[in-house]
């Protein structure tokens, strides 16, 4: 039974955590508030990051905006579904007892990410019509 409880302490504890994350973005709007620290990107450079907007999506989301969350971050919501999947994967293993086999990524994989999140930035941040509705 304590081998149980450490196994599924990990996927407990990320539970916890993004559920706190979300419930204080559930209650502070970051359109209206500094909630965290301000893009370093955005900072530096003036212009969106890949996941600018994100902090909006999961307010919106919170608050059961699912299209004023896909304006503020097309590519992330997609994400965060899939790393929500992962994590549920991981958490029934571990909560079974079982090992967490291994996923074979393709070597494609890491290159296509980058291309993709390259391409959002840019796409994001062109000064003109239709792109600039990309932007949060």
């Amino acid at each position: 039974m304590l081998a149980l409880r450490r196994g599924i302490a990990g996927p407990l504890s990320e539970a916890l955590t993004a559920g706190a994350a979300t419930a204080l973005l559930c209650f502070a709007d970051p359109r209206a508030h500094q909630v965290f620290l301000p893009c370093p990107f955005r900072l530096v450079t003036g212009l969106y990051c890949p996941f600018c907007g994100g902090l909006r999506m999961v307010h919106d989301l919170a608050h059961g905006q699912a299209a004023h969350a896909w304006h503020d971050n097309a590519v992330a919501m997609p994400l965060m579904l899939l790393a929500t999947l992962l994590w549920l994967n991981a958490a029934v293993a571990r909560w079974r007892g079982r090992p967490l086999t291994g996923v074979r990524r393709p070597v494609w994989l890491w290159p296509a990410v980058a291309v993709v999140l390259v391409g959002w930035t840019v796409l994001r941040n062109l000064p003109f019509s239709p792109f600039t509705a990309l932007r949060p």
